[in-house]
């Protein structure tokens, strides 16, 4: 009969060796699987919400709808002696660059990588709605305003873009570019309130429609929302976008210093559980 003994230590032996190879296989497989992942990984969702929600094209229609609505009641209105105008922004409001974000993601990248190269494409495809109502509203004789934070140097394929799906006042005068370093749309709402009755302002940002939103914490964006209830549907008409934008911005401070790890830490600190 062999040494039992022996037989107990040489089992012993197996089992360290069984549990320290199944710890080290798991733990490989676990720094693969996270070098697999993107850092991006948490734009998936809101992307594909885009992409293949058709919940996404109704809002879209949706807010395109009130804002025709909202555009007839005014235009009722006899005090007006200005020329009238809608603002809207470019970006996630008439052009939809989900295909850029998609690019993001697949290759662990952010902007401005890959962005250049998506708007010198020029082939960037229209928001549900967006084309028919700023066709209709210049039927109506109200004229339509580009104000983007895409910078000067991307206004001509830009505006190529716009003519080539048949967006209305494609022109330098009614296009309103970043050309500083200033991201605040306020002083060129302002320069073409100077000669417009702005009767409607469509936007994915709050910061679209007020310089009060302009930079503010998670907080202070909501008590500003809730004191402008009333506007928005009647002048501040919002189209969605669950990609980005400043409600992503304030959960960071406005810091784009930040790691990735870092802003996913401050992205899971904000959610509210039960």
């Amino acid at each position: 009969m062999k040494n039992p003994v022996k037989i107990m230590i040489l089992l012993s032996f197996a089992v360290v060796i069984l549990l320290t190879y199944s710890f080290t296989k798991s733990s490989t497989e676990k720094q693969l699987l996270n070098k697999d992942i993107s850092p991006n990984e948490y734009l998936v969702m809101g992307v594909l919400y885009e992409q293949k929600a058709a919940e996404f094209n109704a809002l879209c229609y949706q807010a395109y709808n009130i804002a025709k609505l909202m555009l007839n009641n005014k235009l009722k209105e006899k005090s007006m002696n200005l020329k009238k105008c809608v603002i809207v922004d470019i970006d996630e409001t008439v052009l939809d660059n989900s295909p850029f974000e998609a690019k993001c993601i697949l290759e662990g990248t952010s902007y401005p990588k890959y962005w250049k190269e998506w708007v010198d494409m020029g082939t960037t495809k229209p928001i549900p709605g967006s084309v028919d109502f700023l066709n209709y509203a210049l039927t109506k004789g109200v004229e339509t305003f580009y104000v983007t934070n895409r910078t000067i140097d991307s206004r001509e394929i830009t505006m190529k873009n716009l003519k080539a799906f048949g967006f209305p006042n494609v022109d330098t005068l009614h296009m309103f570019m970043k050309n500083d370093k200033v991201g605040s749309k306020e002083i060129r709402r302002k320069k073409i309130a100077e000669k417009y009755n702005i009767m409607l302002l469509i936007g994915d940002n709050l910061a679209d429609f007020s310089v009060v939103y302009d930079n503010q914490t998670v907080d202070k964006r909501f008590s500003v929302t809730d004191s402008l209830k009333n506007e928005f549907g009647k002048k501040f008409i919002v189209i969605p976008n669950a990609m980005y934008g400043d409600w992503e911005n304030a959960i960071y401070n406005y810091n784009f210093k930040l790691s990735a790890q870092e802003k996913d830490d401050l992205r899971k600190k904000s959610l509210k559980s039960f």
